[in-house]
């Protein structure tokens, strides 16, 4: 007895679908070359879509085929996705630095006892000096004191500033006095500059897990707030402290 069955061809556009899923699902996680890769699966999925619905309706044969595609392109854009989210946050820490976490306020800028050192999370607020800082990489930076009225070796005011860095993390961090500017009342911002009486004036260097290095850095003028850059790249700071 003869079979006169035929047997369906499989589904090409599904083929096509898993195919186009599976460059996009190895490409991934590579940058900038992952956009690509979105759009391949994007393509792969609609072809696989296709695929499905046509062995659903007995032209073609490959059902599993189809749906293996569909899950593999579904699969790769979600890894794009996760890539893309992932680089964008180490661009953004590469260049906008370590951001505040919480900062600590002094003890005697507080009126009401009951909330002292009390941690507050806005990194947006203007401190008082004596506060401290804690960035989400493990250090903690704060404005100890600051010196008005001093005078430079060709007479002009100097503002000195004491500040303290303490490494809270695992490994070891980096310090710099440039991280931080001087701004006077009129919004002027300037960087740290030479004092020629300079006393524990602070440098750069790196400071082990556990250490704390304090230091003077020193700004023409009168300043009303000092500014603290947690990255030289860095658009805006990390933390402010007003000078009353």
């Amino acid at each position: 007895m003869e079979n006169n069955q035929v047997k369906q061809p499989r589904s090409g556009i599904a083929i096509a679908g898993l195919v186009l899923g599976i460059i996009a699902l190895l490409t991934s996680l590579l940058p900038i070359i992952n956009n690509v890769s979105f759009f391949m699966a994007l393509v792969g999925a609609v072809l696989a879509i296709a695929g499905l619905v046509s062995c659903l309706r007995g032209k073609r044969a490959g059902k599993g085929l189809a749906i293996a595609a569909i899950v593999v392109n579904i699969v790769s854009v979600a890894a794009v996705l996760g890539s893309q989210s992932m680089y964008s946050a180490a661009i953004d820490d590469a260049v906008n630095g370590p951001k505040a976490v919480q900062s600590s306020k002094d003890d005697a800028s507080e009126d009401d006892d009951s909330s002292d050192d009390e941690p507050t999370s806005s990194a947006d607020e203007k401190l008082a000096v004596g506060a401290s800082v804690e960035l989400s990489n493990g250090m903690t930076v704060s404005v100890d004191e600051v010196t008005p009225g001093l005078t430079n070796y060709d007479g002009t005011a100097m503002t000195g500033v004491r500040v303290t860095y303490t490494n809270n993390s695992d490994e070891k961090l980096s310090f710099n006095s440039y991280d931080w500017k001087g701004e006077s009342a009129n919004g002027v911002q300037g960087d740290n500059t030479y004092y020629s009486e300079a006393t524990e004036e602070l440098s750069f260097g790196d400071l082990s897990a556990g250490g704390t290095v304090s230091g003077y850095v020193y700004f023409e003028g009168d300043v009303s707030s000092i500014l603290y850059y947690s990255s030289p790249f860095a658009d805006k700071p990390a933390a402010t402290w007003a000078i009353a």
